[in-house]
């Protein structure tokens, strides 16, 4: 079956992270540039190999501060390791347009196995003749298991940060053309 190539379209997609502030809020911030491929067996997702990555100096979190602490050595090191990355290798259907996809995320240096919850938006054709899919995923990694083990006490004994962190994506797609042979 040929390979179909897809690239993400970064003005229609999002990633966030959500962390817990003093154990009574979240803080959310977002990567503002990253890149994503998926190649398909045909059209069929479940066969996806997934590439994608996010410039840690992109980070936002509306509060240029904060922003630049997440980016230093306490928290993602964007000086010795400026890129996330993900490399999924497998997706297996747990459900109608329901997905777990499997595969290793890297940051800070340190490589673990995730799988994050996909829901498949579907494929559709844009009013340009471009054919698009969505996904929309979800899951949660541990910020120690990666390095990220900054984190304070406050005065009364509580942490000034969670442990979990909630990742939240809206990813559309852009089959890319086929090149010709000569």
């Amino acid at each position: 079956m040929k390979t179909t190539k897809w690239a993400i379209d970064p003005s229609h997609s999002e990633i966030q992270f959500k962390v817990k502030h003093l154990m009574i809020s979240n803080v959310t911030g977002q990567f503002n540039k990253f890149n994503g491929t998926v190649e398909t067996d045909g059209d069929d997702f479940s066969t996806a190999k997934v590439h994608f990555t996010a410039d840690i100096n992109s980070i936002s979190t509306n509060n240029p501060q904060r922003d630049e602490h997440l980016q230093n050595g306490d928290f993602f090191d964007a000086e010795n390791h400026p890129q996330l990355v993900f490399e999924g290798d497998r997706m297996e259907k747990t459900g109608d347009g329901n997905y777990k996809v499997h595969g290793m995320l890297t940051m800070r240096g340190v490589t673990k196995q995730v799988a994050l919850d996909a829901e498949f938006g579907g494929i559709t054709q844009d009013p340009w003749g471009n054919t698009r899919s969505g996904f929309s995923l979800s899951g949660k990694i541990k910020r120690k298991d990666f390095g990220v083990s900054f984190g304070a006490v406050t005065e009364t004994g509580g942490a000034l940060l969670g442990e979990e962190v909630k990742i939240s994506a809206n990813a559309e797609f852009v089959k890319q053309a086929v090149a010709q042979a000569a």
